[in-house]
Parts: C-alpha cells; structure tokens; sequence
C-alpha cells in the first residue's frame, strides 16, 4: 500500500460513559465544551473541527489511562477554574507520580493535573 486510506480521513477518538446525560451534563456545562447529541451518542466538539464520541456502555469500567488531555497556556488558572466549577483533582503521592496540593504534577514533563468525569474516565489539563 503505497499511500495510506486514512490520509484525509477525519480520524476521531471515543470513550464509554455510564451514564450519557451525566456526561453531557459535566462535559458542556462544567468543562464548556460544545456538545451534541445524536442517535444515542454524543459528540464533544474539541475545535479544528474535530470531535471526541462519547457512548454508554451498561458494563462500562472506566479508564485506568487518561482518555483526554485538555492543553492550557497556564494550568494554575485552568485548576483554579474547575475547582470553582466543583472538579476534583487527583492527588498522587507515589514513588514515581507525585502532585502538590492542588493536583499538579510539575515533575519531568510538561505540568499536568489529573480529573475524572461522572464516569470515572481520567482526563487532564496540562500547560503547553
């Protein structure tokens, strides 16, 4: 195969949830995303016209890895917001993961907080 199918194709990213309204309900209305609904699924519109598919599974089992990374010019404000908007941030204190008071790991790599949605999913903000 000498040129790849999926050169121009509008490739996206999906994840499962429990329960669809509650996501629909944090996504737009906590984290201000642009979302639509459609035949069950919801499309979170993430900009360059690109979108994240959130469906329900009824057996769902969150995500033990991070399903969305959300870039922030600067992630004390970003904290700050959500914690305002009622997001909880993980605290780590682990041999190789440690986070300070706040949720933000400042250690080797750019500086990242971890969250979850209603689902338990892990999502993040991190400064670009």
């Amino acid at each position: 195969m000498s040129k790849s199918v999926f050169k121009n194709s509008k490739v996206f990213s999906g994840f499962s949830v429990n329960n669809l309204q509650k996501a629909k309900e944090f996504y737009s209305k906590t984290l201000l995303f642009d979302v639509s609904e459609m035949d069950g699924f919801l499309n979170l519109h993430i900009g360059n016209d690109a979108k994240v598919l959130i469906y329900s599974k009824s057996n769902h089992i969150p995500a033990t890895f991070t399903v969305l990374n959300l870039p922030v010019d600067n992630i004390e404000q970003a904290v700050d917001e959500l914690t305002r908007r009622g997001v909880r941030f993980e605290i780590y204190n682990e041999a190789d993961l440690k986070t300070d008071e706040k949720g933000i790991s400042r250690d080797g790599g750019p500086n990242i907080a971890w969250f979850k949605d209603p689902a338990g999913n892990i999502l993040s903000v991190l400064e670009e």
